[in-house]
């Protein structure tokens, strides 16, 4: 009798555990849809951060994001991001390899795309060790669904908007104001190249006082972006019209 109500109650726990994924999985895709118009109202990690470091974030528009910014994004972190998927398969590579007018191009010192770090960022979760490998399956599937429902141009400007660019510091034109005193349209490309050159950890390495590490990198990510300037994919992702949208 007893073992009979266990197996019961397993079962009702069971199909309401099933229940809310459902809803909450549904939810998240209305959620997805409308974050193609309209900006997170806040992520994951930005709330953590309310708690030890705060939060300085000002949502701009595409428009408002200086092609520099566009530009040194894809040249330090996803170099193939106007021609890929979500995802660097190997077969891409390849193909673009064959390719000789894609010849200069390559994969940044970033460990994911720019569409893998966007939807990590907006809908899942930081963290290393058992978390990362929970987040493969969510990530691969979110990096899928804003690839097919915002497009390129989106994907970059809410990466641009919601990635930590320095301890507390979200998005490009929170880093501009504070580093450099002006708009994220403004910004030039050696100060561009400096925000990029810290994303790798935000925290650690530091754009103002400048770390060692962007030092270097920005430096690497400037010879990129001279490299990568009059590719045309690249300038369609740069341009501050939003007629592509």
């Amino acid at each position: 009798m007893a073992k009979k109500q266990s197996k019961s109650l397993f079962r009702r726990v069971f199909r309401k555990c099933v229940r809310v994924f459902i809803i909450l999985f549904i939810l998240s895709n209305v959620y997805l849809i409308m974050c193609k118009w309209v900006m997170p109202p806040i992520t994951l990690t930005q709330f953590f951060n309310l708690f030890g470091y705060g939060l300085k974030r000002d949502y701009v528009s595409w428009d408002e994001l200086s092609p520099n910014i566009k530009l040194a994004a894809m040249a330090g972190e996803d170099q193939l991001f106007p021609d890929h998927d979500g995802f660097d398969w190997k077969a891409l590579e390849k193909s673009l390899a064959d390719n000789p007018k894609k010849k200069n191009k390559k994969r940044g010192a970033g460990a994911s795309t720019i569409s893998q770090q966007t939807a990590k960022n907006v809908f899942l979760w930081q963290g290393n060790g058992i978390l990362r490998y929970i987040r493969k399956v969510p990530e691969f599937y979110y990096t899928k669904m804003i690839e097919w429902i915002w497009g390129k141009q989106r994907i970059l400007e809410v990466y641009l908007n919601t990635i930590e660019m320095g301890p507390g510091i979200f998005g490009a034109e929170a880093a501009a104001q504070t580093y450099f005193g002006k708009p994220a349209t403004q910004l030039s490309r050696a100060e561009a190249a400096m925000i990029i050159a810290c994303l790798p950890n935000p925290k650690v390495y530091t754009v103002k006082p400048v770390s060692r590490f962007v030092r270097w990198k920005h430096q690497w990510i400037l010879r990129q972006m001279n490299n990568l300037a009059d590719d045309p994919d690249i300038l369609a992702l740069t341009r501050q019209t939003t007629e592509t949208r």
